[in-house]
């Protein structure tokens, strides 16, 4: 569904509070914090903001926050007993709703010093998707998006996971088209202005395989290698790719969503 100036405005509300709730967050990342307690301040994040966070009860999901950690890819539960340590890396995704509208971002961030190959996987997980994301421009095919993810991955020897993809994005947090972060020369839909996608590598160190744990939400690496996630929620405009998951323009303490 294209969205007009206006709903685009909205959802940049929406996805730059979720930029500025991740960077509360990460001040709070450091070692001896579990991960229930990041998603405490979430909830909190949000409640000060008068906005709902999107993740909680969404297909079931208790939290607010989806939390990764080293291994686990995506779709982590926060946990008290998931607490965090030096050289870890953790994955936090999150999103909200404003007046109706989703937003959705997630970046992967060090747990004090991390290794030199830890800091490499991160830095070039997060170079994919600021290139796929400068592309997000009318007439770009969406297959190319995931060509320039997996291309920049593949050339510093890591691979990009198949088994979830990036998102279009509205009224609902998921919504057409899917956004394949490889290479699918099949998908030729073109982007147009008025379109507003999520781009979301999941970028592992190993083999993109991954399995799913026990408790049938928690996405791991199949080889335990480490992996790293980003995600921004970009417009498509006649002018270019506008990222709207940047800070700067949320929606203020004691916000009303009348």
């Amino acid at each position: 569904m294209l969205k007009s100036q206006r709903e685009i405005e909205l959802m940049r509300v929406a996805a730059s509070t979720v930029s500025e709730v991740l960077d509360e967050l990460e001040a709070l990342v450091m070692p001896g914090v579990s991960t229930w307690d990041l998603d405490a301040a979430a909830e909190a994040a949000c409640r000060v903001r008068g906005v709902t966070p999107a993740f909680k009860g969404l297909y079931g999901f208790p939290g607010c926050l989806c939390v990764a950690v080293n291994e686990e890819v995506v779709h982590g539960i926060p946990s008290k007993k998931k607490v965090l340590k030096e050289g870890d890396i953790i994955g936090l995704d999150f999103g909200v709703v404003y007046k109706g509208w989703y937003g959705d971002h997630a970046r992967t961030v060090p747990v004090g010093g991390v290794s030199p190959a830890a800091e490499r996987l991160v830095r070039v997980a997060r170079e994919s998707l600021e290139q796929a994301a400068a592309a997000c421009v009318p007439g770009t095919r969406l297959c190319e998006i995931g060509r320039i993810v997996e291309g920049h991955c593949k050339s510093h020897d890591y691979t990009v996971v198949r088994d979830f993809v990036g998102h279009g994005i509205g009224r609902k947090l998921h919504e057409d088209p899917q956004v394949p972060n490889y290479y699918d020369p099949n998908d030729r839909q073109m982007l147009k202005a008025g379109m507003v996608i999520c781009i979301e590598p999941m970028v592992n160190a190993g083999t993109p395989d991954v399995r799913m744990l026990a408790d049938d939400w928690t996405a791991v690496t199949a080889d335990g290698a480490l992996s790293a996630h980003f995600e921004h929620t970009i417009a498509v405009t006649e002018g270019g790719a506008v990222v709207l998951s940047q800070s700067g323009y949320g929606a203020k303490a004691g916000a009303s969503l009348a």
